[in-house]
């Protein structure tokens, strides 16, 4: 059997007609190259919101297995529509749900992570010369319940079957031209980036950057599959997601990224006494809640109470606040939440061996008048929590303070070559 690629479609990239035709014609293409295709694909442009939004017309609170059973028909839309495209270009394919496809998930509603790809399915339907169309996003939990991996969730679809059956290269498509040092919509000039590393990927993807989706990255990391990130209208080559080793450089900082969709809550007199912090952070794991920093305010004297605040995304927060009341006062005297909250972090595998950069960070932002809330580091990123209407500007001062537009990078005190890998 030829070798194996797998190529992902995001959901502008099969919008509307003329765009799952041009997806097919490129997976033909490259089945014509000589390679075995399997390809992956999301629900067509916002067809995930509508479905959301029919949920909220029947019900204000939608049972979410239910969500699920919906919600997993966009994608399957999008694989039987281009199947039947691809089968008018004189090549056979065939669209498989993720259940078919193999892809094995915990019993996690809307959330679920992936146990286990079983794709002899795929595997066979390959050896047969088919163009294999899987739809991104689901699996089939091991209580036989469809379920869902959450927003993004076709990118791990994709690395997940890639590793499954052993391909060359997952190729992400989408509607960027592959990974940036910013976001070019807020950094005009910001430049593509040729290599980057898994370590410096989780940390941009956990950051906000939103071209892939932080667990198919650790799905990569931990497989290593490599990925490429491109554009689906356009040939050119993007960005290459690989291991820190096969990098030929490590340029001080590479990216800048950011979030305006953060919350946060803080917890006012918890009791100071061991256990406690474990009492709510257990609860919200449970709730499914994904808590990003943490930052706890001891009591100065014997018997006070603490401090403890912590964000998250904002689409968790409701989940995250019912969790909490539902522990009543044991939990906390008070609680306080701020749904504006934004983001911005610089990420860099240089920045392990070179002092001054949180130092420069923090410079940068009071020089802007700009007030950080909460601090997160990492030895290769420094993340901030500040108000959502500054992350803009923020994203634009720490971008050019630390010279990222140009064709290197430069750091605090030296510059660094970019890498061309």
């Amino acid at each position: 059997m030829p070798e194996i690629v797998v190529m992902k479609f995001g959901g502008t990239s099969v919008a509307d007609a003329e765009r799952i035709k041009r997806a097919a014609k490129r997976i033909v293409e490259k089945r014509e190259a000589g390679y075995s295709v399997v390809a992956v694909l999301s629900a067509r442009g916002k067809t995930t919101d509508e479905l959301i939004e029919m949920a909220e017309e029947v019900s204000s609170s939608p049972d979410p297995r239910e969500m699920d059973m919906l919600l997993s028909t966009g994608e399957r839309i999008s694989c039987a529509l281009c199947a039947m495209a691809i089968n008018d270009l004189g090549h056979r394919a065939i669209s498989l749900t993720g259940s078919q496809a193999g892809i094995v998930t915990d019993t996690s509603h809307t959330k679920a992570r992936i146990l286990d790809v079983r794709a002899d399915r795929v595997r066979a339907a390959l050896e047969q010369d088919h163009i294999v169309l899987v739809a991104g996003f689901q699996g089939v939990s091991t209580t036989d319940d469809v379920t869902t991996l959450g927003r993004g969730g076709s990118d791990t679809t994709a690395v997940a079957v890639a590793a499954a059956v052993g391909a060359r290269e997952c190729e992400i498509y989408t509607d960027v031209a592959g990974v940036f040092s910013a976001d070019p919509r807020i950094v005009p000039d910001a430049r593509k980036l040729p290599t980057v590393s898994f370590e410096e990927m989780l940390e941009m993807a956990a950051s906000g950057a939103g071209v892939l989706q932080l667990r198919s990255v650790e799905y990569a990391r931990n497989e290593g599959v490599r990925i490429h990130c491109r554009s689906s209208f356009e040939d050119a080559p993007g960005t290459v997601v690989l291991s820190e080793g096969e990098t030929l450089e490590q340029p001080l900082i590479t990216a800048v990224t950011h979030s305006t969709a953060e919350a946060r809550v803080t917890l006012i007199g918890v009791p100071d006494e061991p256990g406690a912090a474990a009492r709510i952070f257990d609860a919200l794991a449970e709730a499914n809640v994904n808590v990003d920093m943490i930052a706890q305010n001891v009591p100065t004297s014997a018997g006070g109470k603490a401090e403890i605040s912590f964000t998250m995304p904002r689409e968790d927060l409701r989940v995250a606040t019912a969790a909490l009341e539902a522990m009543g006062e044991s939990v906390c005297e008070r609680m306080a939440t701020q749904s504006e909250m934004g983001k911005v972090s610089i990420v860099g595998a240089g920045m392990r061996s070179h002092p001054g950069v949180a130092a420069k960070v923090f410079s940068v932002l009071a020089s802007e008048g700009i007030n950080i809330e909460m601090i997160s580091t990492s030895p290769i990123k420094i993340s901030c929590v500040i108000a959502r209407d500054r992350v803009e500007r923020a994203v634009q001062a720490l971008h050019g303070a630390f010279e990222l537009s140009g064709p290197g990078t430069v750091g605090v005190e030296e510059p660094f070559k970019a890498r061309t890998g």
